[in-house]
């Protein structure tokens, strides 16, 4: 039986790991290399995953394939895991998504950022409005990719059934103006990872996504158990261990100028050197090059003494 809204709530005040999505050679899923997973970060202390998100590869996922990976996982976790499932595109698949998302029992609704060219917030929040009238599961709508204003945001947070708002800008000011400005009992999670932890958390975040966390979850439950406890050098200590890792996983690669590029391609490897499942990536994605294999486990060994100086 899928958590409650309360309890999904409790559960974003934490730390939301993304479930990667490894593929084989042939390029085709590997469930029990998903479940594998889960079942690992589950017994390292995760409650929070984030499945067929972006970091997951959702745009390189058929609908079919989104199901079975959301069951997969859902399947793998014990019963007070918080699976949030992403959902996107036009209203009548996204509402389709989310009918097969709620047979199979996940948790709430992640909205991805929209991919439309051409925005309006009224129409966005229409938008959220007609995805909440089809279900009784909780939605978590991302905001990334566009600059929205403060009353956006604030209205937001009052659209029926939103009980948590991922908010992934570079922006800590106007987090703290949404914060102020929103509902009350809607959770903001820092959706830029560890390096924004503290100054989103000094805003009024009360979770946050995994980066490093992503392999290393005791990094990132350590790092929120520090924010909890208003241990701010720790917590600043902490984050400053993850940032060379993240800071690769913003670089454009080889033979293109698009920042972020080989981000996902550098948790694959991230995990895989932890004793996780990595696997291939689909395109538009590309693998690291043999250079930046070298980089990351480079970045890795640094990372793993800096844990062992600092949490072991």
């Amino acid at each position: 039986m899928p958590l409650s809204a309360q309890q999904v709530r409790s559960r974003l005040r934490g730390v939301a790991v993304g479930l990667l999505t490894p593929f084989d050679d042939d390029l085709e899923l590997q469930h029990e290399k998903i479940a594998e997973n889960a079942r690992t970060l589950y017994d390292e202390g995760i409650r929070a995953f984030l499945v067929t998100a972006n970091i997951s590869e959702y745009h390189s996922l058929s609908t079919s394939e989104r199901v079975a990976v959301a069951e997969t996982s859902v399947n793998a976790l014990p019963s007070d895991a918080c699976v949030l499932a992403g959902v996107g595109g036009s209203t009548a698949a996204a509402q389709e998504l989310i009918r097969a998302y709620d047979r199979i029992g996940v948790d709430a609704m992640m909205i991805m950022p929209p991919d439309h060219t051409y925005l309006h917030e009224q129409g966005l929040l229409e938008y959220y409005r007609e995805l909440s009238s089809g279900t009784e599961t909780p939605l978590v709508p991302y905001v990334r990719g566009f600059d929205p204003s403060v009353d956006y945001l604030a209205s937001l947070t009052r659209v029926d059934g939103v009980i948590g708002i991922k908010y992934a800008l570079k922006d800590p000011v106007k987090l703290g103006a949404g914060v102020a400005a929103g509902a009350d009992d809607v959770v903001w999670v820092d959706g830029l990872a560890e390096p924004f932890a503290v100054s989103f958390w000094a805003e009024g975040a009360e979770g946050f996504s995994a980066g490093v966390s992503n392999f290393r979850p005791e990094i990132g439950l350590e790092l929120f158990d520090a924010l909890s406890e208003g241990d701010w050098k720790r917590a600043r200590e902490l984050r400053n261990i993850c940032l060379p890792y993240q800071n690769f996983r913003d670089e454009t690669g080889q033979e293109n100028e698009i920042e972020g590029a080989i981000s996902v391609s550098a948790v694959k490897k991230g995990l895989e050197l932890a004793g996780l499942n990595g696997g291939a990536v689909r395109e538009p994605i590309r693998p690291l090059a043999p250079e930046e294999e070298r980089r990351a486990e480079e970045l890795y060994s640094q990372l793993e003494d800096d844990i062992e100086s600092l949490i072991e």
